[in-house]
C-alpha cells in the first residue's frame, strides 16, 4: 500500500487523537497532542503558501530538537514540497554552500541561529523567506503566523516515490551531500518495523528523543513514534544530567543513544541518583560501541533490553540489527564468549531489505571474507541532490554501496572492518582500521584508540594509531606496539602510537578520521 508521510500524521490522529504526541525537554515544559500538532502543521502549512511554496520547493530549517521539527516536517508534506533539516552546528561557509545547493524558498530559524543564517542567505545569494521561532531583525515570527493563519484543508498529492526530505550526510571524510529520501524511504522502515498506535492508554511508550532531528537516525525515530502513537519526549539537546532526570520525571521507556552520550551518562556523578526503571529498551549506534562501555551499560541499566542499529542516511535509517537477546550473556561458557564476540557485530539484516558482502566485480564473498557492503530495498535514498555522477556511482543495478566493509560469520552476524576509503594498504596488503582498533582496545593502558594510515616512500602507507589513554594509566609506545604484536599479523601492527587527550568526533560520536589523517600526516614518532 502506497503511503505518503501524512497518513502517519492522520493514522495515529485518528486512533489517538487527545493522547500527547510531544513533550518538550526544556523548561518550561510544553505539552501538544496529535490532533493539535495535525492543526498546527496544517495553520503552518497555510503560512508556507502564503509565502510562495509551492509543490517541488525546498523549505530549510536549522534549530535544536522542539516540537516546530515535527510541524514544520508536515506542513511541507501537506504543500508536496520538500523538507531540508540543517546541522546547527554548521559554519556559515557549509550552511551557505547547502543553501545553495538546494535554493530553498523559505527558511525556518531558532532565533540564536537567525544572524547566521542572515550572513549564509547573503553568502548564497538566495532569496527567500524568512520565518523565526522567537524574534529576530526581518524575520516573520513562526507562532504569529500560525496564530494568524486557518488550518489548510487539503492532502498531499505527492506519491511515495516523490522526494520528502532531503538530508545532508555529516561529511567526516568528504563534502556533505544531500540524500534525496521518498516518503516511501520513511513509511517503508515504519510500516515494516513499527506497530500503528494501540488505543489502550496503559501501552503508551515514552521515548526519549535526543539525536538530532537533522539526523536520519533522530527523523526516523520521529516517523516511527508518530505512527505508534508513541509521546516523543524531545531534548534541545544532549546533556547527561538532563537526559537522566527526562527518563525520570517523565516515565520514559525507549531512548536511542550514541556510544559517547552512553559514556558520558554511565560516568556521571550523580547517575545513581537517578529512578531510570521506567526504561526497557535502549538503542545504540552511529559509531562504533566501545565493549567496555557496553558491558558496563549492561549491568547499570538491568531492567532495559539494548539493540545495536545500523545504518547510513541513504538506506533511510537501519538496515541490520543486533537484537535484546543477543546482548543477554547467558548460557555455557562457550556461549556466552559467542556472544561476547558478536557484541563487536551489527547484527543481521531486517526483513525490509536485502543486505549482501561483495567484491570489487559485485560477487558476493565468502563466508568470513572481507568486501563491501550493499543494500537494496524499497525505502534507500532516491539519490543525490544534483549529483548525478554520485548517484551513478552509489546506486548500481538497484543496489546503493554503502562504502562500508565487512565480512559475516556461519549465522550471518555482519562485523565492520571499515569504509572503503579508510582501509589502509601496505605494500600491497589491506588493513582494517577497525581490527587492529579491536586489539588495542583491549590493552588495559588504552581507553580507545583510531587508526589511520600514513604515506610511506616504501610502503604506500603504514599504520598508525592514535590512543586515548585509560585513565590513570602510562602511556607507552613500545608496550602497546608489543601487545599488538603478539595479537595480529607483523604489517597489520602500527608503526607509531600518538597520544592524545580526546579523539575529535562529530555531534554523533563518529571519530573524524580526516582531521587525524591531516594532523599527523608528517608524524613517524609517537607524541
Amino acid at each position: 500500500m502506497a503511503l505518503n508521510t501524512f497518513d502517519l500524521l492522520q493514522i495515529a490522529t485518528a486512533i489517538v487523537p487527545d493522547r500527547t504526541a510531544f513533550i518538550s525537554g526544556k523548561e518550561p515544559k510544553r505539552r501538544a497532542t496529535f490532533s493539535e500538532i495535525e492543526n498546527r502543521a496544517r495553520k503552518l502549512a497555510t503560512a508556507l503558501k502564503d509565502a510562495g511554496v509551492v509543490r517541488g520547493d525546498r523549505v530549510a530549517m536549522m534549530e535544536v530538537n522542539g516540537f516546530e521539527f515535527g510541524e514544520a516536517f508536515f506542513a511541507c508534506v501537506l504543500l508536496d514540497a520538500v523538507f531540508v533539516p540543517v546541522n546547527y552546528r554548521a559554519r556559515v561557509s557549509e550552511v551557505a554552500e547547502m543553501l545553495h545547493e538546494i535554493s530553498p524558498r523559505a527558511v525556518i530559524s531558532g532565533q540564536r541561529y537567525a544572524s547566521l543564517l542572515d550572513e549564509a542567505i547573503v553568502s548564497s545569494r538566495q532569496a527567500t523567506a524568512r520565518i523565526v521561532i522567537g524574534a529576530a531583525p526581518g524575520w516573520d515570527s513562526y507562532d504569529a503566523l500560525i496564530d494568524a493563519s486557518v488550518p489548510a484543508d487539503i492532502s498531499p498529492r505527492a506519491s511515495d516515490s516523490d522526494a520528502a526530505m532531503i538530508m545532508f550526510t555529516s561529511g567526516t571524510s568528504t563534502q556533505p551531500k544531500g540524500v534525496v529520501l521518498t516518503h516511501s524511504s520513511f513509511c517503508g522502515y515504519v510500516m515494516s518495523n513499527v506497530d500503528p498506535a494501540d488505543p489502550d492508554p496503559e501501552s503508551a511508550e515514552r521515548t526519549l528523543l535526543t539525536v538530532p532531528l537533522y539526523h536520519i537516525a533522530g527523523a526516523q525515530a520521529m516517523m516511527a513514534g508518530i505512527y505508534g502513537g508513541r509521546t516523543l519526549v524531545l531534548q534541545p539537546q544532549f546533556e547527561p544530567e538532563s537526559w537522566l532526570r527526562l527518563v525520570q520525571d517523565e516515565k520514559v521507556s525507549l531512548a536511542m543513544v550514541v556510544p559517547t552520550m552512553l559514556k558520558s551518562l554511565l560516568e556521571h556523578e550523580t547517575f545513581g541518583d537517578w529512578d531510570l526503571s521506567s526504561l526497557n529498551v535502549i538503542t545504540y549506534g552511529a559509531a562504533a560501541m566501545p565493549e567496555a562501555v557496553l558491558l558496563s551499560a549492561l549491568e547499570k541499566f538491568p531492567n532495559a533490553q539494548f539493540i545495536n542499529a545500523f545504518g547510513q542516511t541513504e538506506t533511510a535509517s537501519t538496515i541490520t540489527q543486533l537484537s535484546p537477546a543477543d546482548h543477554r550473556l547467558e548460557g555455557t561458557p562457550e556461549q556466552i564468549e559467542e556472544k561476547r564476540a558478536r557484541l563487536r557485530s551489527i547484527g543481521r539484516p531486517l526483513p525490509d531489505v536485502e543486505v549482501r558482502i561483495v567484491d570489487e566485480t559485485g560477487n558476493q564473498v565468502a563466508q568470513g571474507d572481507t568486501g563491501e557492503i550493499i543494500a537494496r530495498g524499497e525505502r534507500l535514498m532516491k539519490g543525490y541532490w544534483n549529483q548525478p555522477e554520485a548517484t551513478a556511482g552509489a546506486l548500481q543495478s538497484g543496489w546503493l554501496h554503502t562504502g562500508d566493509l565487512g565480512w559475516s560469520d556461519e549465522d550471518g552476524y555482519i562485523f565492520l572492518a571499515g569504509r572503503a576509503r579508510e582501509f589502509i594498504k601496505r605494500a600491497g596488503e589491506m588493513i582494517s582500521p577497525e581490527e587492529v582498533e579491536s586489539i588495542l582496545d583491549q590493552h588495559p593502558a588504552v581507553a580507545e584508540s583510531a587508526v589511520i594510515g600514513i604515506p610511506d616512500e616504501t610502503w604506500g602507507e603504514v599504520v598508525h594509531a592514535i590512543v586515548v589513554p585509560a585513565p590513570g594509566a602510562s602511556s607507552d609506545q613500545d608496550a602497546i606496539i608489543h601487545w599488538c604484536r603478539e595479537r595480529m599479523a607483523s604489517f597489520k601492527r602500527p608503526e607509531a602510537v600518538h597520544f592524545v587527550d580526546e579523539l575529535p568526533r562529530s555531534q554523533l560520536g563518529k571519530v573524524m578520521k580526516s582531521q587525524l589523517r591531516e594532523q599527523f600526516h608528517d608524524t613517524t614518532t609517537s607524541e
